[in-house]
Order: C-alpha cells, then structure tokens, then sequence
C-alpha cells in the first residue's frame, strides 16, 4: 500500500508538470514587441506611450538597474480561435520562485485605462471569453527593471547600480485559454496537496488517492484538452465530502502586504502600490466572493495623486464593500521607536484619511510584519477609536514560541486589545495545502476556539491575490479534511473571533520580537532625523498654537500636515528601523534636513511674533517642565545659574569636576571613574569600572545583517581606552574633558561635562565611522543594585528585569528607551538620557573582588555597519549626546529625558510669554498642544500621567474657555467620558497611572 500511494503521488506531480499544466494554453501565436527605454526616473503614462519604440524579439536583454521601459505589444486574434477565451502571456523575464523582488509591469490601454499589473505568478491578459477572431491586440506594458537587491546590495542605490541589462524579454504571445484544464489544475491541486497533509493511514487521505489515480488514468496525456473534463467528472464526490463540524475555520483576506519602502526606494512603492491595485480590482470584478484588504493610508493617497485613474476603480470597489481599508495607520510603521505623539498620529492621520474619503473607520491596528510591539501601544489603539490588534511576525521569534494565538493585550496603564496572530505563520498565505494544513495544527486555541485568519496573496510587487487563489479557497470552502475556507474582511473575522472567545487569556506588557534587534541602532542618521523631527513638530505646534491665539499669527496647517506626513511615513517598519537599501536612507537623511530647515522656521517666526520687538533677553522652553526659572510652554528671562564648577587635577592623573552637587572624576584616560552624589553621600559609578567607556564588538550574524545582532556578539569586546590626547576647560556654564580616541579606520571626540548649578553629567560623542560589521556601545557601570529598569515608551515607561531568569528574560539582551532608562535602589536612583538613540542593554554581576555588591551596567547603543541591504551603512559622522543623572527619581528621569532633546532657544524682545496652556504637576506631562484639525479654532491639549502613579493637576488656559470636552485621539468627543471641573479657566484633572488625555477647550 505503501509503494502505491508513492507511486500515484509521484505520477500526480509529473503529470501535473509535464501535461496537465502545459495545456491550459494549448495554442498560441507570437505578439509583435517593440521597446522604448525612459531615460532617468520614470516618465508620466502619457508619454510612455506616445514614445516611438524599437522593435524587439524575446531573447532580448532589457532593463538597467531601476530603469523603466515602455514595451508595446501587438497582434492579431487568429479568426479560427472564434469562441474560445484568448490570453496575452506577457513574461518580462520572471523568476517564478521569487513573487515580487524583482522586474514588474503595469499593462495600459492605447487610451492610457490600467489593466492589471504583471509579476512572476501573473502573467496573463485576458483579451477575450469568448472571442470573435481577428481582434486587433494593442498593449502598452510600463516595465520596472528593479533589480534583485539579494544578489547584490551595490544594486540599492541608483548612483552604484550601473548600467547592465538585467532581464531577458521571454514569453510575448496571444494565447488560447483552456478553462476546463485550469479548473482540472486546480482540482488536482487541492486534492494532491491536501492528500500529502492528511494521515498516511486515514481512510480520507486514500479516498482521494484513489480519485487521484482514476482521474489521471482518464487523462490521455496525448490529447489532455480533449479528455480534461471526463478526468474532473472522477473527482466530484471527493471534493463534494463536507468539512467535519469541528474542522478549524479560516478567514481568508485577500491581501498583497507592500514595504513602503525596503529592497527599493520610495517612488518605486509608489508604482507598486499601483500595479497591485489595478490587479485586485480586476479580480474582484472576476470573483463575486473574494475580499481584498488593504492597509496604509499612505498607500492609498499615493494612488489618489499619482494614480486617479486607478484610483476611481478602488473607490468603486470600496463601495462595493470588497476593497477593504485596513489597519488605521499612515503607514504600518515600527512600533517600537516612534515617540508617543508620533505613534498617536500615525492613527489619526490614517483613520481620518479613511473616514473622510470612504466613510469608513477601522476597528483594528494591522501590522502583520513590524518587528515586535511597545507595551504603550494598546492605550494609542483604544485613543483612536479602535480595538483589535493583528501582527504575524511575533511567530519569528527564534527562542520562544509565544503562548498564544488569540489573547487581550494589556498595555501599560490597563488598557486591554484584543489580539489574534494568524496561526498560518505568513502574510503571504497562497492558500497551499500545507500552510492551511500548519495553521489548524499550530492554533493555539483548540477546545476553546477555531477561528484564524489567512492574509492571502503576494505582497512587495507580487501582485497580491492570485485567480489561482480564489479557485482552492472554493474548493476548501467546505472540504473533508481540510479547515473551512472562506473570504471574509478583517472586521467579519475578528467579530466572530470575539463571540466565540469571550474570555481569552491575557497578556501584559511589550510585545518583544526575538529577532530584529539590530534595527533598534543600524541607520543612526536616520534614527536622528526622526527623534528630531518629533521634537521639533512639537516645538512648532506649541508655539504657532500660541502665537495664533494671542498674536493671530496664521497657523501653517498644510505646511504641519505635510511634515506630520513626512514623517510618519519614515516611520515605516523598514526606514526608520534602517533596514532598506542605501538609495532609501540617503534620500531620508536629506528629508530630514530639508523638514528640519522648514520647522525651525516656523519655530522662528511664531516665536519673533510672541517675543515682540526689544532688547529683553528670553528663553523658550519648549519642554513640559520649568526650568531655569522659565515656565514650561513660555519664555522668559532665564534665571542666572548657581553657583560654578570647579575643576582641578585629579591625584594620578586626570580631573576633578565639582559643582558642588556632584564631584566628578576622570583618569589619564579621559574615562570616567567616580561621580559622587555629594548630597546623598553616594558614588554612582561601580567600584573599579570607568563610565563613558566606549566598546567596540565584531557584528557578523547568522542572517539578516541590517536586523539582527545574535548574543554571542558579546564573545569578543574591545575597551576602547586609549587616549590621543585628554584635555580640560572651564567657562561660565561650567567645566568640561575633551578627549579624543583612534580605533581601526575610526575617530571619536568626546567632551564630558559637568555644567554649573546642575546634577548630570553630560557626555557628548562625536565619531568619524568607518568601521565594517563593528557594534559601538557606550558603557556606564552603575554601583546600582537594581532587579528591573524603567525604559520610556510612548506615554510613559516599562520595566524590564536586570537578571535573567528565565528564557523570556534573556531573550531581551537588546531593547528599545526612548529619551530615557532609570534604575533605583529605593531612595536612590540612577537615570541616563539621550538626545537619538534607542538600542541599549542592561546587565547585572556580583562583584567579586572583597565587595560583595552588585554592579549594573547600562549600554547605550551607538552605531552598526552591516553591509545588507546598505554596503555604506552609518559611514560618516554622527553626533550624540547622552546625561547621566545620579539621585534621579522616576520624575527626574522624564524631566531630564524631555531636556536633552528639547534645548532652550534663546531671543530678545518685549517681555516675557505666559504658557497658553500650564500644567502645577510634573507627573502630568503635555505632549501636544494645538488647533483642532477641523478649523474651529479650538485648542486641543494631549498629556499623561507619566509617573506611573495617581495623579491630580489643574491645567489653567492662558486664554478663556467656553467649553471643556474629553475627546479621543481624533478629537471626538468621548460620550463615556465625564467633562473635567472647571473653574472658569483652570480644569482640574484626575489621571490613573500613565493614562492618556485629550481635552478640546472651545475658545469663548
């Protein structure tokens, strides 16, 4: 028995291979193909046609690296193919095994009409079903010439590609469709693949066998087209067997999930986005059943710009109900690193492109590829008006399966999402045999529930959901044997995931992918460039808010709603994580400076009108706290500084830095060996260890070079300590240690200050990188006996454990802060804080050498160099800065994590600026004021408790208040949500630990 079910399978795939499949075009003539290369970047539809082409034949080599070509192909329908459904079969030159990665095309009208897009599992045409004969066939194909990044990453930038042809022109002809032998294909398929997964014993698996074999031996492989349709008649009844009651249920969404940018630049994606479209449309004119989703709204509006025509089809099939909006979100961006008002917008400005162009709001975040989730996201979610959660990639983690398929998230103040990770493990399911098969068997949530759900289709230029596609989700539609499959949108799928699990377990806390955790540090530049753009929109709505209202400055609405865009859109899971190619991070680099230049200026100019004309000097504090006596959000005459630092030399080499509230030390090496709380009578630096020591690591991973950094990077460390020359100064603001270093092809400069009046130390870093597959850490050995650590996330900050424990714990040798990490023993504590970088880790040893305490080491992770998908990546200089803070609380941690990256400005002018808007507590933290989006000119006010605790405040309105309303992020009001007590323009607020707030107070 054993020999005969081998045998059918094996005859099952030669058959299949060598005749059932070659005869669904049994018939075909050559097109006639001309060719006319674009020169540059890509050319309008309009004059891609009108161009004169040179005739070509297939053989022809095409396409320099991110080169367009304009093939024009034509032909006459034979008039004895009269009544048959025609094909034209248009191979660029695919590689089958490879959807998407590659050359694409989108296929024109003369009159300019999309058709569909063309890519290796689509490359058909459908002229006629049937035909007349002597139809005359005129196509336009604008081919993309994307090279195949993985064989070589110089190809990933478009000034290193070069200029060889990289695509040979294949299969250009008219052709005779087959639909009987298609539909056997398709049988044949389910049944063969279906077959494989079952028991090798079970009664089911050799039913279909046996049809199998009856159906192939009906075949006559001389004449497949004649006797295809006697072959089905053997598999009608073992494809007519019903699913069992309990067979799992997949929802299957038609989906193509598209980088916004990765393997190619922007304007690529653009183009993509556009062949994927025009194919989905088309398909579901096709297939009354299929559902297609679609997530990012930047996706969307680069069709409405740069595509109308395609885009008047989306929105017909939108209506329809059909082509779904998904996710929410301005593009499906890393969820890690983008700051908490960053992370907010990204919802508001993808639910309300959804709601003003369709009506239609999202229930659910759709993010099945971002590299692991922040524990502040289920709080943004639920802001926004959402509630549900879908990702696949956490099912990467490389050292433990995570628990759960379907499951509440809980986030860092309470709030819970419900949460499902499709047990299929892709985002590119096409529906095989084997992938529905793993997902029943994977789902983690058998005997309590048997609902997942399948993103089905090629995504990155795929072409998305393929006609083969739809064809065996209706064979497994209702199958024996096999999981019931059946279209559903996203919002069909998680309602009846909800009904049937009520009670779900729980998760509490990030959502840590173990994998990917280089894209936390690779790509500083332009890590930088987002951490200061974040900032500096802030600074800019803060102040044109306040000068609107009390100057009536106009206020740049389009100028900031195009920066918020901008930058959003870097946010995207393969930019801002540095995981592109080169062409993507040069042109981000040179955004970020372009939107920097743009903001200041509106900073500048809202700021000169608030100041006024005079010689007074002022300080504007952009940050949420006060400080040299100026109020948070205002601008005043900065209070002098107390007091002035000392310095001297240090006994054996070195200086002695002493402000009178630390006394800092730094040896012959420039290293920092002591900073001592004079105050609470306490070193802060472990006993024998140097701060602000630089470390250098070799970093070669096992794969995936721009993502990942595997634990045993740590094997091998150099100290890098040896000085060039150290050299020390003192000024009015304080005393400072400059110290430059050499190391391979490399240079730093590091200045180590201790300003006047203060309790931080500041440690600015200059490096000139030029290193390959090296790690730069920068290290603080902390006398610090500490069992957790408190990281900032969006909206306040998670604990992580120092030890590790258990396997989940150890996992985490890599993680993501944003301004700050602080760790305490109680009454004490240490905070350090950076201006743009995020990657860092935490360790913890026993000393041994007569001290029996504990050291904690904090490292702060600076640059990389992998040479995929980026051969240059971080070459050049980058500048951090970076503070440590002894005797910080959690309060001081998030004062002094918002003052290094919100520097004072300083002008002169009239007299001082009141806050439009004052918080008297400092665990209540505003992270937006600004008009509302709509015109009316109310002021709306985001903040949190940022402390972890209770909290009560009174926020006083600079300005006179008509009217209080608690909205959502999206600036609705919150029927739920009771009206805070106000006293006229003073609001009283009572905050639960970290929760989030948005007020719109109507201007009287």
């Amino acid at each position: 028995m054993h020999d005969d079910r081998t045998l059918v399978e094996a005859r099952l795939r030669r058959v299949l291979d060598e005749r059932i499949r070659p005869a669904v075009y049994p018939e075909s003539v050559p097109l006639e193909v001309a060719v006319w290369h674009a020169p540059g970047e890509p050319v309008p539809v309009a004059e891609g046609l009108a161009a004169e082409p040179e005739p070509v034949e297939a053989g022809t080599r095409w396409g320099a690296p991110w080169g367009t070509s304009w093939f024009r192909v034509t032909g006459t329908v034979p008039e004895d193919w009269a009544g048959r459904t025609v094909e034209a079969l248009l191979d660029l030159g695919f590689d089958e095994n490879m959807p998407g990665f590659q050359c694409e095309g989108l296929v024109h009208l003369p009159d300019g009409t999309p058709v569909k897009g063309l890519s290796p599992r689509n490359q058909w045409v459908r002229i006629g079903a049937p035909v007349a004969g002597g139809e005359e066939v005129r196509l336009h194909i604008e081919a993309a010439a994307n090279p195949v990044i993985l064989a070589n990453a110089l190809l990933g930038d478009e000034e290193t590609a070069g200029s060889e042809p990289q695509y040979t022109l294949a299969r250009m002809d008219l052709a005779v469709f087959d639909e009987t032998v298609w539909q056997l294909v398709m049988d044949l398929e389910v049944l063969g693949e279906l077959m494989t997964e079952l028991p090798a014993d079970s009664q089911r698996r050799w039913e279909i066998l046996r049809a199998v074999e009856r159906a192939l031996d009906a075949v006559d492989p001389q004449d497949v087209n004649a006797t295809a349709g006697r072959a089905r008649a053997h598999l009608i009844d073992v494809l007519a067997a019903p699913a069992a009651a309990s067979a799992h249920r997949i929802s299957a969404v038609g989906h193509a999930h598209i980088d916004s940018a990765w393997l190619w630049p922007l304007r690529e994606t653009v183009r993509k986005v556009a062949r994927t479209a025009a194919n989905m449309t088309a398909l579901l004119e096709d297939e009354p059943e299929f559902v297609f989703a679609m997530s990012q709204a930047q996706q969307w509006a680069w069709l409405k710009e740069h595509r109308p025509e395609v885009w008047a089809r989306v929105k017909k099939a939108v209506a329809g109900g059909r082509f779904v909006p998904a996710g929410g979100m301005w593009v499906e961006s890393d969820t890690n690193m983008p700051g908490s008002e960053a992370m907010a917008r990204q919802f508001v400005h993808g639910k309300r492109f959804f709601l003003d162009e369709f009506g239609i709001e999202n229930d659910e975040a759709w993010l099945p590829d971002t590299f692991g989730f922040a524990a502040g996201l289920p709080q943004i979610i639920r802001a926004a008006g959402s509630k549900r959660l879908l990702t696949q990639k956490i099912s990467w983690s490389r050292t433990n399966r995570f628990p759960h398929h379907t499951f509440l998230w809980e986030g860092i103040d309470g709030t819970r999402i419900f949460t499902h990770f499709p047990p299929v493990d892709t985002y590119n399911c096409s529906l095989h045999g084997s992938e529905i098969a793993h997902a029943a068997r994977n789902f983690r949530e058998k005997g309590a529930a048997r609902h997942s759900l399948a993103p089905t289709g090629w995504g990155d230029g795929g072409g998305g959901t393929t006609r083969e596609m739809v064809a065996k989700a209706a064979r497994l539609r209702d199958l024996e044997g096999s999981p019931r499959v059946q279209w559903e949108t996203p919002r069909a799928f998680f309602d009846k995931a909800e009904a049937e699990y009520p009670e779900p377990p729980v998760w509490v806390g990030e959502l840590y992918l173990e994998l990917h955790r280089a894209t936390l540090t690779s790509q500083a530049g332009t890590k930088q460039g987002n951490r200061r753009g974040e900032h500096l929109l802030r600074e800019a709505e803060l102040w044109a808010t306040t000068a609107a209202v009390r100057n009536g400055f106009p206020y740049p609405y389009e100028e900031l709603d195009r920066i918020w865009k901008t930058v959003l859109l870097h946010q995207f899971h393969d930019i801002l994580p540095g995981s592109s190619i080169a062409w993507v991070h040069r042109e981000a680099r040179a955004t970020y400076e372009r939107i920097a230049a743009e903001l200041n200026g509106i900073i500048e100019a809202a700021q000169r009108a608030l100041a006024g004309e005079g010689g007074t000097p002022l300080l504007f504090n952009a940050a949420p706290h006060a400080r040299a006596g100026v109020p948070a959000g205002g601008a005043a005459t900065p209070a002098g500084r107390s007091g002035r630092t000392e310095l001297t030399a240090r006994e054996g080499g070195g200086h002695v830095l002493d402000n009178g509230l630390l006394r800092v030390e730094t040896d012959a090496r420039g290293l920092v060996v002591s900073v001592y709380d004079i105050g609470a009578d306490r070193e802060t630096i472990a006993p024998g260890r140097a701060a602000g020591l630089l470390q250098l690591h070799p970093d070669l991973p096992n794969m995936w070079d721009a993502w990942d950094v595997d634990e045993f990077y740590r094997n091998t460390v150099t100290d890098l300590t040896d000085a060039e020359s150290v050299t020390a100064g003192e000024d009015e603001e304080g005393a400072s240690v400059r110290v430059v270093r050499s190391f391979g092809a490399s240079g730093v400069t590091q200045v180590l200050s201790l300003p006047a009046g203060e309790r931080r130390l500041v440690l600015d870093t200059e490096v000139e990188w030029f290193e390959t597959e090296k790690f730069l850490k920068l290290a603080f050995p902390l006398d610090v006996h500490a069992e957790r650590y408190a990281s900032e996330t969006q909206f306040g900050h998670f604990y992580r454990p120092t030890h590790t424990n258990t396997s989940w714990d150890a996992a985490r040798f890599e993680a993501c802060n944003h301004r700050f990490v602080h760790l305490e023993e109680p009454g004490w504590g240490v905070a350090i804080v950076n201006d743009s970088t995020y990657g860092h880790d935490v360790t913890r040893t026993v000393r041994t050498d007569g001290d029996r305490g504990t050291t904690t080491t904090v490292r702060m992770s600076l640059l990389r160099a992998p040479r995929f998908p980026d051969p240059w990546t971080d070459e050049g200089v980058h500048r951090f800065r970076h503070a440590l803070v002894p005797g910080a609380d959690i309060g001081d941690a998030v004062r002094e994590g918002w003052r290094i990256n919100l520097p004072e400005r300083r002008l002169t002018g009239a007299g001082e600026v009141a806050p439009l808007v004052a918080v008297d507590e400092d665990a209540v933290v505003v992270t937006a004021v600004k008009p509302a989006d709509d015109g009316s000119g109310d002021v709306v006010v985001r903040f949190h408790e940022a402390h972890g605790g209770r909290a009560r405040a009174t926020l006083t309105a600079g300005f006179e208040v008509a009217d209080v309303t608690v909205t959502d992020l999206l600036e609705r009001p919150l029927p739920e949500a009771e009206a805070p007590e106000r006293d006229g323009d003073r609001i009283a607020l009572r905050l639960r630990p970290f929760e989030l707030m948005t007020l719109r107070l109507r201007r009287a």
